[in-house]
């Protein structure tokens, strides 16, 4: 049996996040931090015990040790990090909001090592993974990248393992909407459980109600989806039920960037520990709230116990499960880590 309990992909670029409010120009202190969407979601999987592979490339300078260092510190598995001589590891610089709106950020990223992930970077151990965690990201950054992204979530369905899929739309990166909305929506089609937000999803879709953006996707082939709805949480939907959680109050927001990897964190771990899809709806909703009253992209993701002395005292007996509703990928691909 694989030791790998989720394998996760992408680039993790090094943060240089402003210590004074305003124009980025005029800040002079930044502290150093990491950053990516993928390796959030990894880290969080990490905290609450899980055994997490990583796979991506960085290079060979000081960030792109900073940036493996880290990762291994949040007890990521990075033996499968490859070293780029040749290209840099990306980096971006993020300002500092006191008053809970979306931070400015600047991204240096085009050429990075990561970029020129690859197929040839697949090697046969990370595909006894039991789950793979796949986002819109990766294949934005290259040619490459795209098709590292289809052959591993091919390759991972097919071998009767789990996957979950977060759009996690980045239209910069592409050469145009039309692109990108072909390309996410192919790829959503490999995963077990796709993760949009509402916005994302109207895009994607052409729909603007939640449940026909859902049903979009489960006749595209998905088994479950939950669609963000931002503070009021998030409607789901599988084969089998439908539902609405409310999201979780929040006095004071300091963060709002990394919300939506805090939910894809509560969807994967409480799927993974055979919840049902309300249960992890209600898991997502406040990991995601907890993300956002904390500063930094992934400083307020959880620890086990955290999350056993929080959200299961305040949360787990209010929500009431509505029937069965786990996604009919079957148990056996819901691999509970042992205690």
């Amino acid at each position: 049996m694989s030791e790998i309990d989720i394998l996760s992909f992408g680039e993790t670029m090094a943060m240089l996040v402003a210590e004074q409010t305003g124009d980025l120009a005029k800040v002079e202190q930044f502290h150093k931090r990491i950053a990516g969407a993928d390796s959030n979601v990894a880290i969080g999987l990490s905290r609450l015990g899980f055994n997490v592979a990583w796979l991506s490339r960085v290079g060979n300078d000081s960030l792109g040790r900073f940036v493996v260092e880290t990762l291994v510190k949040e007890g990521l598995d990075c033996s499968h990090v490859e070293v780029d001589k040749n290209q840099p590891t990306g980096f971006q610089f993020k300002s500092r909001n006191d008053d809970g709106s979306d931070p400015q950020v600047e991204y240096f990223r085009r050429g990075s090592a990561a970029s020129h992930l690859s197929k040839q970077s697949i090697t046969p151990s990370l595909l006894d993974a039991r789950h793979l965690h796949a986002t819109g990201i990766p294949p934005a950054l290259s040619a490459s990248a795209r098709e590292m992204s289809f052959e591993l979530m091919t390759r991972m369905r097919a071998a009767g393992r789990s996957v979950s899929f977060d759009p996690n739309l980045r239209p910069s990166l592409w050469a145009s909407e039309s692109e990108m909305i072909r390309e996410i929506n192919r790829l959503a089609a490999l995963a077990h459980w796709v993760l949009p937000g509402l916005s994302e999803g109207r895009l994607l879709t052409g729909f603007d109600d939640p449940a026909d953006i859902a049903a979009f996707y489960l006749d595209q082939g998905a088994e479950a989806v939950a669609i963000k709805l931002g503070p009021e949480g998030a409607y789901y939907r599988t084969h089998l039920d439908q539902g609405f959680v409310a999201g979780v109050p929040v006095t004071t927001v300091v963060d709002t960037v990394g919300a939506g990897d805090g939910f894809a964190v509560g969807m994967i771990s409480a799927l993974l520990e055979h919840k049902s899809f309300a249960e992890a709806v209600q898991r997502a909703n406040w990991i995601g709230s907890r993300a956002v009253q904390s500063r930094g992209d992934m400083e307020g993701l959880p620890t086990r116990l955290e999350l056993s002395d929080e959200f299961e005292a305040a949360f787990a007996s209010r929500l009431a499960p509505t029937g069965e509703c786990i996604p009919t990928v079957g148990a056996s691909l819901l691999a509970k880590r042992p205690a």
